[in-house]
């Protein structure tokens, strides 16, 4: 009886690993910083297009693919403009106090680089664009 709970414990601890993991998928330690330090680990000359206190917002081309990069003072704005963004559809690459938006293969790719969770939506009929950097948002000045 003994020997059969240690298996049962052992397949339980293993099956869960896997799931926390993504099914084996590894990315690297989360990235911080600044968004030019953020930028430089994710080989991107950022072309910075928003330099705002809440919000800097810059286009990046990389061999992973053309993105958005943003980083935010605060997590909950950083909340709210990822919220707003996904009315549109998308992929997001989301880290703390930065987003990295673009389409599921860059995104993935990005993620290679800088760490963070992927997070993806479809768009509302309602929205003509499907891209976050082509919507006029609150935050973007």
């Amino acid at each position: 009886m003994l020997m059969r709970t240690r298996r049962t414990a052992t397949v339980a601890f293993l099956t869960a690993s896997v799931l926390l993991t993504g099914c084996g998928e590894s990315a690297p330690e989360e990235t911080t910083g600044t968004l030019e330090q953020i930028a430089e680990k994710a080989a991107c000359e950022p072309d910075v297009q928003t330099d705002a206190a809440e919000l800097r917002r810059a286009k990046c081309a990389t061999q992973d693919g053309a993105y958005v990069l943003l980083t935010f003072t605060t997590d909950r704005g950083q909340r709210e403009w990822i919220n707003e963004a996904k009315d549109y559809g998308g992929s997001y690459l989301v880290g703390r106090k930065w987003t990295v938006a673009g389409d599921a293969r860059t995104v993935a790719r990005v993620r290679e680089r800088l760490g963070g969770q992927i997070e993806t939506a479809e768009p509302h009929a309602s929205h003509p664009s499907s891209h976050p950097s082509a919507h006029p948002s609150k935050h973007q000045h």
